[in-house]
C-alpha cells in the first residue's frame, strides 16, 4: 500500500487527508521523502551543463517538495496534539534534518554553480523578483559557511546537529511541564473568581480525569486565576509554577542546555568571521547591528519603566489597605491591576468577557478582510487534524486565494503561545500554487453547549495571528523562497502588530462585540471604557517585554555566558529591573529564542516592528477612514502581497514615503503622556 503522506493527496485544494494518516507513516515517509529531496540536490549540484538560473536557482526552489509536503504534516501534530510517539520521531528527525541542511548549505559543487551565477548577474537579464532571489540564495550560501576551509565545514555541520537535538529537547521539556502540573482547588478555593474562570477550571479538572477544578499552567487559565484570585498563597503558588517552567531540576530542567547552546552559536558565529552571534543574526535583519537594537530597547526603557514605577506604588497602596502587607510581589500584580482597571475604566473583564464571543471574533478579523481586501471565507468541511478545528475556503472575486485553518483551543499535549504557520506556500512556478494557512491559538475551551469567550488580549492575539495569515493569503510571487512572511524577523511582525489596529476600531466592536446570552451590542460606556483600557497597564507589558529582549540580545552579544542564569540576573540588575515585575520569558521557558532559535538574538523585532505599525495605521487614519480603499490597496501591493522582493526598509518606504521614528510607538502605547494623577488609598 502507498504510504497516504506520499500518495497523491484527493482532497479538496490538494490537503493532507488526516483520516488517513497514522503515526506509523511518519517513519517511512520520512526517509523515502529525504532520500528524494537528497537525489535532486545531488543532481543540481552535479549537473553536467554550465549553470543557469533555471538548472540551479529555479531547481533549488522546487527541490524538497515531497520532504515538505511530508514534514508540515507531522511537525504541525507533533505541536498541536503531541504524544510519546510524536515526541520520539521528533527526536530522531530532528538531527536528521540538520545533516540534510549541512548537506545543501555546505555543499561546495553547488555552491560554486550559485557563486558563478552571481558574478555574472549583470549579464543575465533577470527579472527582479529573479535578481532578489539570487541575491538572497547567494547570501544565504555565504552565510551557512560553505566558503570555509573542510575542518570549518565539518565543525559548523557538527554545531548544527547539536542545537537541532538541543532545541527540539528544549521544547519537550516545556511541553513535559506545562503539561505534568496542575493545581486542585477546593470549593472555597473558587471564592471571587467569575464563572468564566470556574468553569474553564472545571474543565481542566476533567480533561486531568479529576473530579473537581484545577489551575494548570495553560495561559488561559492561568492569568485570569492571577488576575481574579483573592488567595494569595494560592496565587504565588501557581505563579511560582508558572515562572519555573523547564528549571525545576530533574529530567525537564533546561539551564545546562541553554549554556550549551548559547556556547556552540557563538562558535558557530566566530567560524563565520563575525565578533558575536548577534552580529552574525542581525547582519540581513533592518536593525543590522546589537547596537541599533540596544539603542531601541532603551529609548523606550526610560518611559516605560517610569510608567511601571508609578503603576507599581498605587497598585502597592492598594495591596497595603487591603491587608497590610508590603513589599507588592509579582504574584500581586494582575490581582491589584485588575481591581484598579475596574476603578480607574469602570470595566470589569468578567462583564466584558461575554461580549467577546471567539466565534464573533472570527467572523470580525473576517469582515475586516473583507472590507480591506475584498477577501471572502466560505467554511470547509473536511477531514483536520484535531475535532475542534475549522477551515474555509478563501476567494475574491471568485478566484481561489487560500485555504484557512483555524486551531483555536488549548488541550493537553498541545504547545503554548499563539502562532501562523503555513502548511503550504504561495508560488507559481510550479502553476498557480495558492497557499494552506494555518492559526493556532491557545483559547480556553467552554463547557459543552456554552459559547467560547475570550479576554480582551485574547482577541487582540487573534487578529494578530490573523494578520500574519493575511501576509500568507495575499502573496503574490513566483518563487516560494521569498513568499509570504519570509521577510526578516524584525519586519515580520508588521502585519500582524497593524492587523491588531483594526480591532479598535469603534466600528468593528459595534458590530461584532455582541453579548452571549442576549445578543444586544456591547453598551456605549462599556466600549468608551474598552478603548480608553487599551493602554492600561502599558508599564507592566513593555517593561516584561523588554527585559526579555535585552536578556535575549546580551546572551548573544559578546562571550556566551557559562551560567545563563546569572547572567540574566546581572541583565535584569544593569537596567533596575522592578521587584513586582518579571521577565515575560525567563530564560528556562523562553521557547522564542532557544526551542529551534528563530527569534535568538531577534526578540526584539516585535518592537521594532511595532515602531512601523503604529505608524502605518496612521497613513489609515489620516486618509480619514480605516478601511480607505486606496491606502489598503497600497498596503497590499507593497507590503502584503511582496513577501521578501525588496529589503524591508524599501518595501515600507513605498507604502508610507518614509520610514518612522520611536516616538510612534511611544505614543501608541501612550508612553508620551504624564498620567492623571489619581486619588491614594489611606490605610
Amino acid at each position: 500500500m502507498t504510504n497516504p503522506l506520499l500518495a497523491e493527496r484527493t482532497q479538496p485544494f490538494e490537503l493532507p487527508d488526516f483520516s488517513t494518516i497514522s503515526d506509523k507513516d511518519f517513519a517511512s515517509g520520512f526517509e523515502t521523502a529525504l532520500a528524494a529531496a537528497r537525489a535532486e540536490i545531488d543532481a543540481i549540484a552535479n549537473c553536467p551543463e554550465p549553470p543557469s538560473f533555471a538548472n540551479t536557482i529555479e531547481a533549488l526552489e522546487l527541490a524538497g517538495k515531497e520532504l515538505s509536503d511530508v514534514l508540515s504534516v507531522f511537525f504541525l501534530l507533533a505541536a498541536v496534539d503531541s504524544n510519546p510517539a510524536r515526541e520520539a520521531l521528533q527526536r530522531d528527525f530532528s538531527p536528521k534534518l540538520a545533516e540534510y541542511g549541512s548537506d545543501v548549505s555546505l555543499n561546495v559543487p553547488l555552491f560554486e554553480r550559485v557563486d558563478t551565477l552571481w558574478q555574472a548577474r549583470a549579464t543575465l537579464d533577470l527579472s527582479e523578483e529573479q535578481a532578489r532571489v539570487l541575491e538572497l540564495t547567494h547570501r544565504s550560501f555565504r552565510r551557512s559557511g560553505t566558503a570555509l576551509d573542510a575542518a570549518g565545514r565539518a565543525r559548523l555541520r557538527q554545531i548544527n546537529t547539536r542545537l537541532a537535538e538541543l532545541g527540539t529537547a528544549f521544547g519537550q521539556n516545556l511541553l513535559a511541564d506545562e503539561r505534568d502540573w496542575y493545581m486542585e482547588l477546593s470549593e472555597d478555593d473558587l471564592d471571587g473568581l467569575p464563572g468564566f474562570v470556574v468553569d474553564t477550571a472545571r474543565a481542566a479538572g476533567a480533561e486531568k480525569g479529576i473530579d473537581g477544578p484545577v489551575v494548570t499552567l495553560s495561559r488561559s487559565l492561568i492569568v485570569p486565576f492571577l488576575q481574579f484570585s483573592p488567595r494569595r498563597a494560592l496565587r504565588q503558588r501557581a505563579y511560582e509554577a508558572w515562572v519555573s517552567r523547564g528549571a525545576g531540576g530533574g529530567e525537564t530542567d533546561n539551564r545546562a542546555m541553554v549554556a550549551e547552546m548559547l556556547a556552540l552559536r557563538h562558535e558557530s558565529a566566530q567560524l563565520l568571521g563575525y565578533e558575536s552571534f548577534a552580529d552574525f543574526r542581525l547582519e540581513p535583519e533592518m536593525a543590522k547591528t546589537p547596537d541599533a537594537v540596544r539603542e531601541l530597547l532603551m529609548q523606550v526603557w526610560a518611559p516605560a519603566l517610569k510608567r511601571a514605577s508609578y503603576d507599581n506604588f498605587h497598585l502597592e497602596r492598594a495591596m497595603v489597605a487591603d491587608d497590610g502587607d508590603m513589599p507588592l510581589q509579582p504574584w500581586d500584580w494582575r490581582y491589584y491591576s485588575e481591581k484598579r482597571r475596574k476603578a480607574k475604566h469602570d470595566l470589569d473583564e468578567a462583564e466584558l468577557k461575554p461580549y467577546l464571543q471567539l466565534d464573533r471574533m472570527i467572523e470580525a478579523a473576517f469582515d475586516c478582510a473583507n472590507r480591506l481586501f475584498g477577501l471572502e471565507f466560505a467554511p470547509l468541511d473536511l477531514p483536520l487534524h484535531h475535532p475542534d478545528v475549522r477551515a474555509w475556503e478563501v476567494s475574491r472575486d471568485g478566484r481561489h486565494m487560500a485555504v484557512f485553518i483555524g486551531d483555536y483551543f488549548a488541550r493537553s499535549g498541545k504547545r503554548s503561545g499563539a502562532w501562523c504557520s503555513a502548511m503550504r506556500s504561495q508560488q507559481k512556478l510550479a502553476g498557480e500554487i495558492r497557499p494552506h494557512v494555518l492559526n493556532v491559538c491557545n483559547f480556553a475551551k467552554p463547557a459543552e453547549g456554552s459559547p467560547a469567550l475570550l479576554s480582551y488580549d485574547d482577541a487582540r492575539t487573534l487578529f494578530h495571528e490573523f494578520g500574519h495569515a493575511l501576509h500568507q493569503m495575499l502573496s503574490d510571487v513566483t518563487y516560494e523562497s521569498i513568499s509570504g512572511t519570509s521577510v526578516p524577523r524584525d519586519f515580520v511582525e508588521l502585519p500582524s502588530q497593524l492587523y491588531e489596529h483594526w480591532l479598535e476600531v469603534p466600528d468593528v466592536l459595534r458590530r461584532f462585540a455582541t453579548h452571549a446570552e442576549t445578543g444586544e451590542a456591547m453598551p456605549q460606556e462599556m466600549l468608551d471604557a474598552v478603548l480608553a483600557a487599551a493602554n492600561y497597564d502599558m508599564g507592566f507589558q513593555t517593561v516584561e517585554f523588554i527585559a526579555s529582549a535585552l536578556v535575549d540580545l546580551e546572551f548573544h552579544a559578546g562571550e556566551p555566558p557559562a551560567d545563563p542564569m546569572q547572567k540574566q540576573a546581572e541583565v535584569l540588575e544593569g537596567i533596575g529591573m522592578p521587584e513586582a515585575i518579571r521577565m515575560r520569558h525567563a530564560t528556562p521557558h523562553f521557547a522564542h529564542v532557544f526551542s529551534g532559535g528563530g527569534y535568538a538574538s531577534a526578540y526584539y523585532s516585535y518592537m521594532w516592528s511595532e515602531v512601523m505599525d503604529a505608524d502605518a495605521f496612521q497613513a489609515f487614519l489620516d486618509a480619514g477612514d480605516p478601511f480607505d480603499a486606496e491606502t489598503a490597496a497600497a498596503l497590499e501591493a507593497n507590503i502584503l502581497s511582496a513577501g521578501g522582493l525588496r529589503e524591508p526598509d524599501m518595501l515600507y518606504t513605498a507604502f508610507r514615503g518614509r520610514l518612522p521614528a520611536v516616538e510612534a510607538l511611544l505614543d501608541g502605547r501612550g508612553l508620551l503622556t504624564e498620567p492623571v494623577e489619581e486619588p491614594t488609598h489611606s490605610h
